[in-house]
């Protein structure tokens, strides 16, 4: 049977999405825009920033593109002030920025640890931290892109497990924290995703990128390794009004893979 794409209308709506040059990052942002948002996407790579702004805008909507390291806490500060003043509010944030380094503890390096933090941990908290009162106004949407490897133990990935576990129980405090408030966090959790940083990851153990996709398919129930559009889907969801009894949720799309 064809897949049909959920729809969800997200028209006036406001998106800010890290990690929005590539990947589930790009993914997520081209489909709000399709559903009727406006986009501002960062990352750190302008030439990749300004081409997928570029189809972004194709859909006819506020896209823009604003380049800079999340790990720096002013530059998230500044970029939480760009997308309001950019979009005239801001509804919805989507950390999607992450790295990963391929390395059992005794290999990991002091900078390969760190690198993975500030990324992972303390640029998704800046920019939660810096979105937060102006989430607070009209109530929204936090949705953090973690990993099935924060809910389990995965082989010679240390610091990408311990960074992953830290967001999805950092998404569970703030969702306590912030309900009140009108403002919801989500967490999720897929599995395997055929992205350019999955297949750098096959790179990295010395793997070309079909043999190792196709490693990860024989590893998963449904056979096979999830694609940035699907976590895409699920990102609409859990945005939308059809989830807003969803909070503090750590939902998980890997195929059965943790089943």
């Amino acid at each position: 049977m064809k897949y049909r794409r959920p729809q969800f209308s997200f028209v006036e709506k406001a998106v800010l999405v890290t990690g929005g040059t590539s990947g589930i990052g790009e993914a997520i942002a081209e489909s709000f825009a399709t559903s009727g948002a406006d986009v501002v996407i960062t990352g750190r790579n302008h030439e990749r920033g300004n081409a997928a702004c570029a189809r972004i805008s194709a859909h006819g909507n506020i896209a823009k593109f604003r380049a800079g390291d999340i790990a720096d806490s002013s530059f998230c500060n500044a970029l939480i002030d760009y997308a309001v003043r950019t979009m005239g509010k801001l509804d919805i944030v989507v950390n999607s920025a992450g790295i990963i380094y391929h390395a059992a503890a005794e290999a990991t390096t002091d900078e390969q640890w760190s690198d993975t933090f500030d990324v992972n941990v303390h640029g998704m908290f800046y920019i939660c931290r810096a979105a937060i009162p102006r989430l607070r106004k009209d109530g929204g949407v936090i949705i953090n892109i973690a990993s099935d490897a924060g809910l389990a133990g995965s082989r010679r990935l240390v610091g990408y497990c311990a960074s992953k576990g830290a967001v999805i129980q950092m998404s569970r405090a703030m969702a306590v924290d912030h309900a009140h408030e009108g403002i919801r966090v989500v967490s999720l959790c897929p599995g395997d995703v055929d992205t350019p940083m999955l297949r750098g990851e096959f790179l990295q153990r010395g793997i070309d990128a079909d043999t190792g996709l196709k490693g990860s398919a024989e590893s998963v129930p449904l056979n096979r390794v999830c694609s940035a559009e699907e976590v895409a889907d699920l990102a609409l969801f859990a945005a939308s009004d059809s989830a807003r009894f969803m909070t503090g949720s750590a939902v998980v799309l890997d195929g059965g893979s943790c089943a």
